[in-house]
């Protein structure tokens, strides 16, 4: 047991559940408009599956870099994520004042 928790596969089998997890939600919302559109959740999507790639850069022994990059990815996406909710909330607000 502790030699499939210290390997990759664990990080593996839940890159592949968000995968289709995501799949069915946008096969969800296309068949029936219901649900959040994709580009509602994507960039947290993106940042949750650039962690779990340094995770795996990591637990395989790759490269420090290859981390590096997946961190500051996931950083960047969450970053963009939230710049433009607080956009959309500014509007928001900005409606209800007028």
């Amino acid at each position: 047991m502790s030699s499939l928790w210290n390997s990759a596969s664990l990080v593996d089998a839940a890159i592949a559940i968000t995968l289709v997890e995501w799949l069915a939600l946008a096969a969800y919302h296309r068949a029936t408009g219901r649900g959040l559109p994709p580009e509602a959740y994507a960039l947290n999507l993106l940042s949750g599956l650039c962690l779990m790639l340094a995770l795996r850069s990591a637990l395989q022994g790759q490269a420090w870099f290859w981390g590096a990059g997946c961190l500051a990815a996931s950083g960047l996406a969450h970053l963009t994520y939230l710049r433009r909710r607080w956009q959309r909330q500014r509007e928001t607000d900005q409606a209800f004042l007028e």
